[in-house]
């Protein structure tokens, strides 16, 4: 059951029920809850609900939540003895009502004469089946503010039916993208915790939840209902850790009132690229042949006239070369076996060969590239490939045709699900497919692709192996007909630097061997045999964009100044020791921001203080003394933590989050804090506080910071910041510049607030520009702040890795610039080309256009 958000009926005071002064109430004998000093002369409903009862006297109301929760709204104290003067019910008993609706009007002036007070409690009454998480109290609350979450206690939210050694519960599913690969990961994790079989079924189709494969298949969106069943000797135990694991959102709860949104999947791509498979060497007629390759072949497909191919960006880029040519190749098997033992050994011994790799490539691989392998390893040790594929050698079939069937009936149930992520899963399964038998055959699992230097790669398809296998010095970037941009092999692509398109369409196929090509993957266009001025005028960009990338590499090392001898910092933001290595290899003389969220996502419980302390020393040692601003945890909103009480939130981009969830929960500050502290050298870290909108905030964690140092016996000085992302600090940034030791703007967040634009709202995400005049002005207005206290001023988001606007932010007082570990030589050599005086009357200029795409224009003509 989701959590209940309870609106205030009133406007007025929000207050504690201790400041209601009756017994009755303050020591909470009908209930818990809060009260509401009136200004306004309407009770409203708080949420949807029937009316239970309305008082003859008309004074007070009960309603019922479709959940179960009963609510008594007393208005005043002692107002039964008005005898219903001044009170007009608005609904009677039974009635059904919807949040806001209008329940009962009153005349406040005759209360507040007449009445020992007009204070009115709202209380849950039976709160030994709901858990207020959340109250708001001692502030002025409008008719319909959030007020109080409720929570289904442990058994209200939803009840298991025991028949016989099966134990069943069914739930309403709340996460945001459904069960796709990760959740059914973790699902399948715990699952092996216990003896019991469990199974989840959705629209009478049944899935093991110990397969990955199996659940994904199922199909299970936000808000669908399934069921859980498990038998066995610790049913109970197994079925309410998964259905508490599922219910908990596993970081991806939804919030209240979204909708599935999964995207539809595109027509499943053909591994081989002709029309079908038969029996002879393959099981069944997947992938299906689509009409137009029916019977005579292929329906032609004419490129465009002006030799401009779109597709989507999989990763951003130019490259400027020929077409190299590529289709994945059906690898045959045989279908008749060699006996039931020869063949289950045989693809025993191929799966243990592949696991093998898998855990040796992952053990020296680094982000993107380890987290793919780890998801192919799981595929791997599904039971539901294994079981099928054993099941298919029992009954005659070979090693590799079992494993085939295995792999693509399982590759179908997923496309059936119509939904694009789990399609581009079923890209994976077909990887994993070719490994197996590539070993089954004996031959070497890394397939090199070999092509002329200067090669862009054109393909159906490509497989996340092959990636990993490229030769980067002769391939400078590809095209592929099909994909999607969240594949395994988008990820691999933008991780490798490497420009790439995908979902290019049939039309990719018609581009011979050889053909010169220009690939602006940044713009979505493969220009296919551009004419020669449009080459000259490519390879000359090419050519000044690769020299200067040289240049900035080989002066990276050199203080980071303007022409003029200003001092500019440029720092690196950071997200672990790999990302520090990176930094101090482009020449980062510190880290502006490091994201400590990643040692707090991804895991089912909270790190500890020697947890932290080692990965925050490890990042400190890779800096070889440098400075480290470390960010407290900035979680809740588009980062949730699967441990952490932080209930569905209707706007979690102005709800719970940044600093706002440290404070609520202190015992998690607290132990931040004190392994930041633990770090040495000591002052080598720097404390930055995220999403202050007060001073009072930051006095708060200031306390925290000094109890903590108090605690551990630190005596040395430590910088305390803040990030200046939302118009209200950055309007009062002289006031938190008192007490600030440096700020730093994250521009990212700063802008959304500004522009009240969601950033991960497509809808609006074109339109939300750092540049718009009205975030440059709150940027002038902070770093002014900052000046008046002598306080340095940052930025570390978006805005300080792009070139445009780094010469805005100079001029608009920012001293230190924290980009992206790999832009960091380029901003360097940006900045030495830079005066204070061209930058201060650039910034200027730019505060004075009407939109972002006026300042985008006028930085593009700007000449240090």
């Amino acid at each position: 059951m989701k959590p209940i958000i309870l609106t205030s009926p009133l406007q007025g005071w929000a207050s504690p029920l201790e400041a209601v002064p009756d017994p009755v109430f303050a020591e909470r004998m009908m209930g818990d809850g809060i009260a509401v000093d009136p200004t306004g002369d309407c009770l409203h409903a708080p949420c949807d609900a029937v009316v239970l009862s309305v008082h003859a006297s008309g004074h007070a109301i009960t309603l019922r939540t479709a959940e179960g929760a009963e609510l008594l709204m007393h208005i005043g104290l002692d107002t039964v003895a008005l005898g219903g003067r001044g009170f007009s019910p608005c609904v009677t008993e039974g009635a059904t009502v919807e949040r806001g609706d209008p329940l009962i009007r009153f005349d406040l002036d005759l209360l507040v004469c007449e009445a020992r007070a007009v204070i009115t409690p709202v209380i849950v009454t039976n709160p030994d089946r709901f858990t207020i998480l959340r109250r708001e109290t001692d502030r002025l609350v409008g008719v319909g503010e959030a007020m109080m979450t409720l929570e289904p206690r442990d058994g209200a939210a939803d009840v298991a039916i025991v028949e016989g050694d099966t134990v069943r519960r069914t739930i309403v599913v709340p996460l945001v993208h459904g069960i796709h690969a990760r959740p059914a990961a973790r699902i399948g994790e715990i699952a092996r915790k216990f003896v019991s079989e469990v199974k989840i079924t959705k629209d009478e189709r049944e899935g093991n939840v110990r397969s990955p494969v199996a659940l994904m298949a199922l199909g299970v969106k936000l808000g669908d209902e399934i069921t859980i069943a498990a038998t066995g000797p610790d049913a109970a135990d197994a079925l309410a850790a998964i259905g508490d694991l599922i219910l908990g959102g596993m970081g991806e709860k939804a919030a209240p009132g979204a909708n599935a949104s999964a995207p539809t999947a595109p027509p499943f791509p053909r591994e081989g690229g002709g029309p079908g498979i038969s029996n002879d060497s393959a099981p069944g007629s997947w992938p299906p042949a689509s009409a137009g390759e029916q019977g005579a072949g292929k329906q032609a497909t004419t490129l465009p006239a002006d030799g401009r191919l779109p597709g989507v960006t999989a990763s951003p880029g130019i490259a400027i070369g020929q077409a190299g040519l590529f289709r994945l190749a059906e690898i045959a098997v045989v279908r008749e076996g060699s006996g039931t033992t020869t063949e289950r050994t045989a693809l025993d011994a191929a799966l243990a060969t592949v696991a093998d790799r898998l855990a040796t490539k992952s053990a020296t691989a680094t982000g993107a590239e380890r987290a793919i392998l780890t998801a192919h390893a799981a595929l791997l040790d599904d039971p539901t490939l294994t079981d099928d594929a054993h099941a298919a050698i029992a009954r005659g079939d070979s090693a590799g045709y079992a494993w085939r069937t295995a792999i693509r009936a399982q590759a179908d149930a997923l496309h059936a699900t119509g939904d694009a992520r789990l399609a581009e899963r079923a890209d994976d399964m077909l990887d994993l497919e070719r490994q197996v038998l590539r070993a089954l055959a004996g031959e070497d699992l890394d397939e090199r692709l070999s092509f002329p230097p200067g090669t862009i790669l054109l393909a159906d398809d490509l497989l996340p192996s092959h990636l990993l296998g490229l030769d980067t010095a002769s391939i400078v970037g590809f095209c592929v007909e099909r994909g999607g941009p969240t594949s395994h092999v988008a990820i691999l692509a933008a991780t490798m630097g490497l420009p790439a398109l995908v979902a290019m369409g049939p039309a990719l196929a018609e581009i011979a061997a050889g053909t010169p090509l220009i690939l602006d993957a940044g713009a979505g266009l493969l220009h296919v045999a551009p004419d020669a001025a449009t080459r000259a005028t490519a390879q000359t960009e090419f050519d000044a964009q690769t020299e200067r990338r040289r240049a900035a590499l080989a002066n990276a090392a050199r203080e980071c100044r303007t022409q003029d001898g200003v001092r500019i910092e440029a720092f690196a933001n950071l997200g672990s020791a790999d990302d520090a290595e990176a930094a101090v290899r482009n020449g980062a003389e510190g880290c502006g921001l490091l994201r400590t969220e990643f040692l707090f996502l991804e895991r089912d419980s909270a790190p500890s203080v020697e947890d932290q302390t080692a990965d925050y020393q490890r990042i400190a040692d890779t800096l070889a003394g440098r400075p480290l601003i470390v960010r407290l945890l900035d979680i809740g909103g588009d980062k949730p933590a699967p441990y952490l009480p932080i209930v569905a939130e209707e706007n979690p981009a102005l709800g719970l989050r940044g600093i706002r969830v440290g404070l609520a929960h202190p015992e998690m500050l607290d132990a931040q804090l004190r392994a930041i502290l633990a770090v040495r050298p000591a002052g080598q870290c720097r404390i930055m506080v995220p999403m202050i909108a007060s001073l009072a905030e930051l006095r708060a964690v200031r306390t925290a910071l000094d109890a903590a140092a108090a605690a551990t016996g630190h005596t040395e000085p430590v910088a305390l910041g803040i990030m200046i992302e939302t118009p209200a600090a950055a309007i009062t940034a002289d006031l938190l510049a008192s007490e600030a030791d440096f700020l730093s703007i994250g521009t990212n967040d700063l802008t959304q607030y500004a522009l009240a634009m969601d950033r991960g709202n497509p809808a609006v995400a074109s339109d939300l520009d750092g540049l718009h005049p009205a975030v440059l002005r709150l940027i002038a207005r902070t770093c002014e702040g900052g000046a008046v206290h002598g306080k340095w001023t940052g930025v570390c988001g978006g805005l300080a890795s792009d070139p445009l606007a780094v010469p805005i932010l100079i001029g608009l007082g920012v001293t230190e610039l924290s980009s992206a570990p790999a832009l960091v030589p380029e901003i360097k050599a940006l900045v030495a080309t830079l005066t204070i005086d061209a930058c201060r009357a650039h910034a200027a200029a730019a505060m004075s256009c009407i939109s972002a795409a006026d300042v985008r224009t006028l930085a593009r003509s700007f000449r240090p």
